[in-house]
Order: structure tokens, then C-alpha cells, then sequence
């Protein structure tokens, strides 16, 4: 696959981002709480400090990514991917966790649904 950055491409790939970034501007928090509670909550807590199999969501939203302290458990690719958990970067994970960071070890294959992803990314937004 040929990666170099066509003036088309670079089209394309900027009406992604922008709708990726209107998606998670229209999302539902309350309807994002339950997709939370189907997709996140066996393995994440939303409550501050408490951990599970993962890290606690509270407060994702401007983290950066590996950071909470008390959760000891990170990938070392996690840690490594230097992200900060912003909304694109939250949907790029959802959407495939072992694209967006390879040889991460979440156990989660990515959830489809832009509305859902916006919906739980509006959700983690309110947990402060």
C-alpha cells in the first residue's frame, strides 16, 4: 500500500477528521453512559481511583495516555504512543485499540458505531 500523501488524500483525511470532530461534538452523554455500561464497564470503572482489569475513565479527557497514577498495568506501547487522550485521539482508539496502538494489550476489538463512540466519548467528558 502506497502511504504518500496526495493532495486527494490529504482531502479526504481532513473531511474525516472534521466529522470525526462533529461527531464527537453531537454526542450524547446520558446515551453514552449506557454504552460505557455494555462496552467498558466489565473491564473500567468510572469512579475516581478505582481501578479494574483497566485503568479508572475518570477524567481520560486531557490525560495523557499510561499517566493515572495507582494503575500499574500499561502496556509498554501504551506507554511509549506519547498520546494524550483527546477526543479524536478516544475515537481513533475505540474504533480499533490495536491499530490506533500496536502491541497494546487491551482486550477489546473496537467498537464500530460512530454515534456510540461519540455518545461515550461525550460521556467520559462529564466524568471530572
Amino acid at each position: 500500500m502506497d502511504l504518500v500523501l496526495t493532495p486527494a488524500r490529504f482531502v479526504v483525511a481532513a473531511a474525516l477528521a472534521a466529522l470525526t470532530a462533529q461527531a464527537c461534538a453531537a454526542g450524547n452523554a446520558a446515551a453514552g453512559q449506557d454504552v460505557f455500561a455494555e462496552h467498558c464497564a466489565e473491564c473500567h470503572s468510572a469512579k475516581d481511583g478505582k481501578h479494574k482489569k483497566g485503568p479508572s475513565l475518570f477524567a481520560t479527557l486531557g490525560r495523557p495516555a499510561a499517566s493515572l497514577p495507582g494503575f500499574a498495568n500499561y502496556s509498554a506501547a501504551l506507554k511509549a504512543s506519547g498520546k494524550t487522550w483527546t477526543p479524536d485521539a478516544l475515537d481513533a482508539y475505540l474504533t480499533n485499540p490495536k491499530t490506533a496502538v500496536p502491541g497494546g494489550t487491551m482486550k477489546y476489538d473496537g467498537l464500530a458505531d460512530a454515534k456510540a463512540r461519540a455518545d461515550l466519548i461525550a460521556y467520559l467528558a462529564t466524568l471530572k
